[in-house]
């Protein structure tokens, strides 16, 4: 129902934008976040919307790189990366709740995407 794109390999400094198509239902009321997960290491909350787009959070290691928004009319989030590090390196996914202040918590995610793979080379 989620469906995360826009991966790929990028050397360091450089951009991608990720995105995250919704089939199935709509989640224009559901607060959307994405979260990463790199090898060995536990999946980590990277940045959350309000179901308006109005609200927006963020991971202290990504704030001000990294920009999500949203198109509800098209029922996608989006993940701008700027500046990428090679830390960055990890599956990202989207994910999906009705609550923002809970979107963030990785146990409390209701939808999940698929991954999608981001190699930032040094």
């Amino acid at each position: 129902q989620l469906q995360a794109s826009g991966g790929g390999l990028v050397q360091a400094g450089g951009s991608l934008r990720l995105s995250c198509a919704a089939s199935g239902r709509t989640f224009s009321s559901y607060a959307m976040g994405w979260f990463r997960q790199a090898p060995g290491k536990e999946r980590e909350f990277v940045a959350a919307i309000s179901w308006s787009g109005g609200n927006t959070y963020y991971a202290d290691s990504v704030k001000g790189r990294l920009t999500i928004s949203r198109d509800n009319a098209k029922n996608t989030v989006y993940l701008q990366m700027n500046s990428l590090k090679p830390e960055d390196t990890a599956v990202y996914y989207c994910a999906a709740h009705p609550s923002f202040n809970l979107i963030r918590v990785v146990t409390e995610v209701d939808y999940w995407g698929q991954g999608t793979q981001v190699t930032v080379s040094s």
